[in-house]
């Protein structure tokens, strides 16, 4: 298609250019959905700098047609919403039929780069797997996620993006009614672990073999010439998650929900619901309202995501061969996982404690400072981030974070002489720890009392917060206030979903 012809297909230069791969799989992937109609949508915020970045005109978007776009007032011309089909491991449990109750899939745009994404809807009404919820979605969970969504894209952690938060002009009934909002979403994709799951439970390898070779196809091509695609996938995967977990851990995340519905089959961090940041750094750390056993704690990231992984394996496990040979490759594939998640977390973890190159014993560094951490409670992200000044010689940062300079002091003469093994000026290893050591996250404290005055019409404390996060890692003395843990009377000791 010319892009005249284009332009004339899809509206006003500057509006969304659908080309939508995922509707033109089979009818039972998805249901078609249009969004329930918003009585008085009105733009709350728009993420102009990454519209620029998708091709995308931040004037139309803000402008009548765009708002009703992103809204779900109008279907946008080119767009095939649907609700995407999948099942899911929650908590331990299966369901074997979840799929989108709350969003909808308005399309997939190409972006200048070249990359194809997702363009979604979040708490756009009922669809058919809204299993008696309303559909849609509160003011607060739809900014949490514009908040958090982009701080982590600011951090460098593959994530799903946000594009606009819109307001429906209604009221959503939770335990009090609360103001409606619409969520604009970006990923590379909405497959997710859960997506394959849902096939398997219905011995649907024809839609298996389908659905791997559009992921394939679309994310992951240079596997397309594997003798068995579904292997090849299941090793790539097994890669990316053990990467992207590596580097929640790095900047003290907590997603929450780590259900396999909520996986990315592409490593993007997706779902953000009662997700949240440590403060004082322990592995046992949980926020989530309904984690209860703390499945989902910060310590148990790294194995559940194997044990999701699995799940994976076992839902594409028929089309990686006969009997045995199939569980072997599917085993191999999974047995990959420790050392691919130690590389990353050492990576991580090396670069946060200012060593450049890999060395006997770094394991054993890293996770005495995390220890003696845990031990006298320091904050996670301060301590971390005062090594940079005792890096150059100002140990005092430090000691104010870890104060237990008997237990401190062997351990900074431990780390010291492991630096000097390393010909690497102060002043640059400085530097480099401070781009890997956040001096600012969105503390819990800061996001919830953003919600809440956003929740009364104000919107001055989410501007200030989200423009403090978008330069995370470089030093702002006028907003040191953002970077304080939270007093005893702020502490947020639980998250929420929104549903």
């Amino acid at each position: 298609m010319t892009d005249a012809a284009t332009d004339a297909a899809t509206g006003a230069a500057g509006a969304f250019r659908f080309d939508n791969s995922y509707a033109r799989l089979p009818e039972r992937f998805f249901a078609r959905v249009e969004a329930a109609k918003p009585p008085a949508p009105s733009l709350l915020r728009l993420n102009e700098a990454l519209a620029v970045e998708l091709g995308l005109d931040p004037v139309w978007l803000a402008g009548p047609d765009g708002v009703a776009a992103l809204s779900g007032l109008a279907s946008p011309p080119g767009a095939e919403p649907i609700a995407m089909a999948y099942a899911g491991h929650q908590f331990g449990g299966f369901s074997p039929q979840l799929g989108d109750g709350r969003a909808l899939l308005l399309g997939e745009i190409v972006a200048p780069d070249g990359l194809r994404r997702d363009i979604q809807l979040k708490g756009s009404g009922q669809t058919p797997f809204s299993r008696r919820g309303d559909g849609r979605a509160a003011l607060g969970p739809v900014l949490r996620e514009l908040i958090v969504a982009e701080a982590m894209h600011a951090l460098g952690v593959p994530t799903t993006r946000s594009l606009a938060a819109v307001l429906t002009g209604d009221l959503v009934h939770r335990e009090t009614p609360l103001p409606g909002a619409v969520l604009t979403r970006v990923a590379r994709s909405h497959v997710r672990f859960g997506t394959f799951e849902y096939f398997a439970a219905r011995e649907d390898d024809d839609a298996l073999r389908t659905l791997t070779d559009y992921v394939v196809a679309r994310h992951y091509p240079d596997l397309a010439g594997a003798e068995f695609p579904a292997a090849a996938l299941l090793e790539a995967v097994v890669g990316r998650t053990a990467s992207l977990v590596a580097q929640w851990q790095g900047v003290g995340f907590i997603h929450g929900v780590m259900n396999t519905d909520n996986m990315s089959i592409v490593g993007e961090t997706i779902d953000y619901g009662p997700c949240a940041f440590m403060d004082v750094y322990h592995p046992a750390t949980v926020f989530s309202s309904i984690d209860a056993q703390g499945r989902y704690a910060y310590g148990n990231q790294p194995r559940i995501a194997l044990w999701n992984l699995a799940r994976l394996a076992q839902a594409l496990l028929p089309l990686m061969g006969e009997g045995d040979a199939a569980v072997a490759r599917a085993q191999a594939a999974l047995d990959g996982y420790p050392a691919r998640f130690e590389a990353g977390w050492l990576g991580v973890f090396r670069a946060k404690l200012g060593l450049a190159t890999a060395g006997d014993g770094d394991a054993a560094l890293i996770q005495d400072f995390l220890t003696l951490l845990a031990e006298t409670e320091a904050d996670f992200t301060n301590a971390f981030r005062a090594l940079a000044d005792a890096a150059e010689g100002g140990g005092e940062p430090l000691a104010a974070q870890v104060p237990a300079q008997a237990r401190l002091d062997p351990w900074l003469a431990a780390w010291r002489e492991r630096l000097a093994r390393e010909v690497v000026e102060p002043a640059a290893r400085a530097a480099s720890m401070r781009r890997a050591n956040p001096w600012v996250i969105p503390r819990n404290h800061r996001v919830e009392a953003a919600l809440a005055s956003a929740g009364e019409g104000d919107l001055a404390p989410l501007d200030a917060l989200r423009a403090v996060l978008a330069a995370p890692c470089e030093a702002q003395p006028e907003a040191e206030a953002y970077r304080a843990p939270p007093r005893p009377e702020e502490e947020v000791r639980a998250t929420f979903c929104g549903t």
